[in-house]
C-alpha cells in the first residue's frame, strides 16, 4: 500500500511525497534509507479509479515519450556527473517525474539494483521502453566507468531522432490535410449529392452515361453496403499486421518503403543517417566492430537494411574490412565509402562516420524542405481527375436530356 510521508532530507530541506512499503514501518525504514527523516506517515486512501484497472493492462497502458527520455538522460547525466550515488538518483527520478509509466519502470529498476544486477541488465526488462541500442551504451558506460557521457551521447541521439520526426511531420502536415479533405469531399458526394442526382435520373427514365452507372453503383453499394467495406478494411488491416509481423513480411515491406516514389529516398538517407550516427556512437564508446554492428542493425527501423548491415557484421567476422563490407551492401555512395576508407587508414572511423552522418543530416534536411513542394503537384493532378470524373458524372447526363429537351 502506499504512505504519504512529510520529512527533511541531509540538508534540512523540508520533502514529501508519496512510498509504498508494506507498513507505516517499512516506509519509515524505506525513506531513512533514501536519507529522508521522516515527521509523518499516513496511510494515503486510494480510490477505486477504473482508468487505473484499465492503464495496469499492458495493451491499455501509456507509452514513454521520446521527450520523456531524452529529459530522463539529461538529468542522469547531470546528477552522475556530480557523483551522486546511482540508487538515489533513481529513486529521486522516479518520485519527480510526471510520467507514471516512467516512474513505474525506473522504481523497478532501482529495485533490481538494489538486489545487484547491472543498470544494463535491468533496463533489458523493459524493452518496451529502452531500445537495444539504449541497453548496449549504457552496457559500455557502466564497463567504461563512463557511464554520464553514456548518458550525454544518448540524449543527443534521441534529441536528433526528435528533430528529425518533428520535421518529418511537418513536412507530411500539408498533404495528410489535402487526403483527408479529399477522401471526406468523396464520401459526401457518395451518401448525398450522387443519390439525389440518381433519383432525378431514375424519374426521367434516361439512359445513363457508363461513367454515371459507375457512379451511380458505387454510391450505392457504400450507402447499403458501407459495413461490408468496413469489415473487409478491417481484416485487410489485421492480416498486413500479421504478416508484417513476420521477418520475411517486414523485410518486404520495408523494402518496398524505400521504393516508393519522393518518400522512399528520403526514408533510406534518414536510416542510413542514424545507421552512421549511431555507429559513431558505439564505436567512440569502445565496443568492438562487429558488436556495434549487432546493436545498430537491432535499433534500425528498418529490417531491410537491418539485414545489409548484419551481412556487413559476417564479412567483417570472415576477414574482410569495413569498407569492403560496405561497398558489398550496396547501401553507400562512392563518397562515403571514401571517408569510411580514410577513416581505417587513420584509425578514425568514429570521426568518419560522424561526417557521414552529418553529409546525410544535410541531404535529410534538403529532402524534407522539398517534399511538401513534390508532393504538391501530385495531389493537384489526383485532385482534378477525381473532380473530372464527379463532373463529367454528374453533368453529362443533364446534358444530354437538355439536348434532348431543345430537340424536341
Amino acid at each position: 500500500m502506499q504512505f504519504a510521508y512529510r520529512g527533511k532530507d541531509n540538508t534540512g530541506k523540508p520533502e514529501q511525497g508519496r512510498v509504498e512499503a508494506a507498513s507505516a514501518d517499512a516506509a519509515a525504514a524505506e525513506l531513512l534509507r533514501r536519507g529522508v527523516t521522516p515527521l509523518d506517515i499516513q496511510p494515503h486512501e486510494q480510490a477505486d479509479d477504473p482508468l487505473a484497472r484499465l492503464r495496469a493492462i499492458r495493451m491499455f497502458r501509456r507509452k514513454v515519450t521520446l521527450d520523456e527520455l531524452i529529459v530522463f538522460c539529461r538529468q542522469m547525466h547531470a546528477l552522475t556527473r556530480a557523483g551522486i550515488p546511482l540508487i538515489r538518483t533513481m529513486r529521486g527520478l522516479a518520485d519527480t517525474t510526471k510520467s507514471e509509466r516512467l516512474s513505474d519502470v525506473l522504481d523497478d529498476i532501482t529495485d533490481r539494483l538494489e538486489g545487484g544486477v547491472t543498470m544494463a541488465t535491468a533496463m533489458q526488462a523493459h524493452r518496451d521502453v529502452f531500445s537495444d541500442l539504449f541497453v548496449a551504451m549504457i552496457h559500455v558506460g557502466e564497463n567504461t566507468g563512463q557511464l554520464d557521457q553514456a548518458f550525454e551521447r544518448l540524449s543527443a541521439i534521441l534529441d536528433l531522432e526528435r528533430e528529425t520526426r518533428r520535421r518529418f511531420k511537418q513536412a507530411m502536415r500539408y498533404p495528410t490535410f489535402v487526403v483527408v479533405a479529399l477522401l471526406a469531399a468523396l464520401m459526401v458526394v457518395n451518401f448525398l449529392v450522387i443519390p439525389q442526382f440518381a433519383s432525378v435520373f431514375d424519374k426521367l427514365g434516361a439512359d445513363l452515361p457508363i461513367l454515371t452507372r459507375v457512379l451511380v453503383g458505387t454510391s450505392d453499394f457504400l450507402i447499403h453496403y458501407w459495413y461490408v467495406l468496413l469489415f473487409a478494411v478491417a481484416a485487410g488491416v489485421v492480416l498486413f499486421r500479421q504478416w508484417v509481423a513476420m521477418q520475411a513480411g517486414r523485410e518486404r515491406w520495408d523494402r518496398f518503403k524505400l521504393r516508393i516514389p519522393i518518400i522512399g529516398p528520403l526514408l533510406e538517407l534518414i536510416t542510413l543517417s542514424r545507421f552512421s550516427r549511431n555507429m559513431a556512437n558505439t564505436l567512440s564508446a569502445g565496443m568492438p566492430v562487429t558488436h556495434a554492428l549487432s546493436v545498430v542493425a537491432d535499433a534500425t527501423d528498418n529490417a531491410w537494411i537491418a539485414h545489409h548491415i548484419r551481412d556487413m557484421r559476417g564479412g567483417i567476422e570472415r576477414g574482410d574490412t569495413l569498407l569492403r563490407t560496405a561497398r558489398n551492401s550496396d547501401m553507400f555512395t562512392p563518397l562515403i565509402l571514401q571517408m569510411i576508407a580514410v577513416g581505417e587508414e587513420t584509425g578514425a572511423v568514429d570521426e568518419m562516420l560522424v561526417n557521414v552522418a552529418d553529409f546525410y543530416d544535410e541531404e535529410v534536411d534538403f529532402g524534407l524542405k522539398r517534399l511538401a513542394e513534390s508532393i504538391e503537384p501530385i495531389l493537384i493532378v489526383a485532385m482534378g481527375v477525381l473532380v473530372l470524373i464527379l463532373a463529367l458524372g454528374v453533368f453529362l447526363p443533364i446534358w444530354d436530356l437538355g439536348r434532348a429537351s431543345m430537340g424536341n
